[in-house]
């Protein structure tokens, strides 16, 4: 699927907006979502030292409420996605199966594939964008432009986690 040039300049201009992170959070939703396409968009911030993730931005926030932590269980994607840095794509609803309990809540808002970047930051992952989409959506070619999006989103995340 041909997907339009992305727009760097309008989180780059969030991102000297006040109310910082959630601007920025915000502009990466809309360009991420014009450049490579989602129905759920989330951010998940890890905080390393106490084993937790907290979902800190949701385009959702009925289904997919912001706030609280819970407990990182280590499974076959925390290896690859939080420890390797390696993205994730789910094509299918039963990949989605494979590796997400609330599976059905996200099937019901019509996605059945996924695409989970790390934002990384000196050698770790500091956090996850997730985003969800219609079965098939994702595919190789969208990793490296989800990539550079999160390499944007670092200055964010490094605030909420010096504030947690």
């Amino acid at each position: 699927m041909t997907r339009p040039v992305p727009d760097f300049a309008s989180v780059v201009s969030a991102m000297i907006q006040p109310g910082q992170p959630e601007e920025l959070f915000a502009a990466l939703d809309a360009a991420m979502g014009q450049a490579i396409g989602h129905k759920l968009f989330t951010i998940l911030v890890i905080h390393p030292g106490a084993s937790e993730s907290q979902r800190y931005y949701s385009n959702m926030p009925k289904e997919y409420p912001v706030g609280g932590r819970k407990p990182i269980n280590p499974t076959p994607w925390f290896a690859k996605v939080l420890n390797e840095g390696v993205p994730y794509i789910g094509y299918t609803y039963a990949d989605i199966t494979d590796v997400f309990y609330d599976h059905e809540l996200i099937r019901s808002l019509g996605c059945e594939s996924v695409l989970n970047v790390p934002v990384r930051w000196d050698g770790r992952t500091i956090a996850t964008i997730n985003l969800l989409h219609e079965a098939g959506w994702y595919n190789e070619g969208d990793i490296a432009t989800a990539q550079q999006f999160a390499a944007l989103a670092v200055p964010g995340v490094l605030k909420v986690i010096s504030e947690a």
